[in-house]
């Protein structure tokens, strides 16, 4: 496990790549098919600049499927293996099964991903605790099987945070580095697009758990349904979401776009630096 802690205030922020071993993903020029593929992706990733890079094996696109935890272990490992030797940066895996998270962290991985915010396994806490790994805590109404199937808030930026702020006790109480902690308030995870707009409008909300904030807005059917548009054609829609993220005090953004997500950020903080 390589030496990291999440990025804290008025600290640059980091662009997490997205490394795809799904042959589900909504984003289909994302996946990668082969152990080769996904090597390939990731070193392209390390020389646009990643800060970390995000593995996930199993789909969580809205009407998936879970796949077994041992199909995951098998997708996962010979690609985490091979690139904990070969990247600097530390890599994050895309899960909610503590087995997988034991199996992962075990190979040298440095973070969980985890779209059920801990709540979904009584173990997963205690797992990353063990291995003093981080954690990404995101919250999720639902299931991707069926989280869009009428999603309802009475209030969902209160809600979410919420949710994240029980995420946090359960982690700060399982022992894990308050420093490798980190939030995702889930856009697009059991959410309609009027809830995701609202909670991306009202970003700066979550500051108030003293943690960093992760956006994961990439492609996402959000982009689409504004512009219009498939997500090989989301790119700039993104970026825009990203950067008015960053003006609201996100720290961490997940994109399938490294180099042009690592330019928009380096802009806009250049932009939000200046004192005069």
């Amino acid at each position: 496990m390589k030496p990291f802690k999440f990025p804290q205030s008025e600290e640059e922020a980091l662009v997490m790549g997205i490394i795809n071993l799904s042959p589900d993903s909504f984003y289909g020029e994302s996946r990668c098919k082969t152990v080769e593929q996904a090597l390939s992706a990731a070193e392209t990733m390390l020389e646009e600049g990643a800060g970390i890079l995000d593995i996930g094996a199993e789909s969580s696109r809205p009407g998936s499927v879970p796949i077994s935890t041992q199909e995951e272990i098998d997708r996962l490992l010979p690609v985490l293996i091979k690139l904990v030797e070969v990247a600097n940066i530390p890599i994050s895996v895309d899960t909610y099964k503590a087995k997988v998270a034991h199996e992962v962290l075990k190979a040298g991985a440095s973070i969980i991903n985890d779209i059920t915010g801990l709540q979904r396994s009584e173990e997963m806490a205690q797992v990353i605790s063990q291995f003093h790994a981080g954690v990404i805590l995101m919250h999720m109404q639902g299931s991707p099987e069926s989280m869009q199937h009428y999603p309802k808030y009475e209030d969902v930026v209160t809600e979410v945070f919420d949710y994240l702020q029980k995420s946090l006790a359960i982690a700060v109480s399982a022992g894990i580095d308050p420093e490798k902690i980190a939030i995702d308030p889930g856009i697009g995870f059991g959410k309609t697009d009027a809830h995701n707009l609202l909670i991306l409008k009202n970003l700066s909300r979550l500051n108030e758990l003293s943690k960093p904030v992760l956006l994961g807005v990439s492609r996402k059917s959000l982009i689409g349904n504004i512009l219009n548009l498939p997500a090989e054609e989301r790119l700039e829609g993104s970026l825009a979401a990203t950067v008015f993220g960053l003006t609201q005090g996100v720290s961490i953004i997940r994109t399938h776009d490294v180099k042009a997500t690592l330019r928009a950020v380096k802009v806009a903080e250049a932009i939000m630096k200046e004192k005069k």
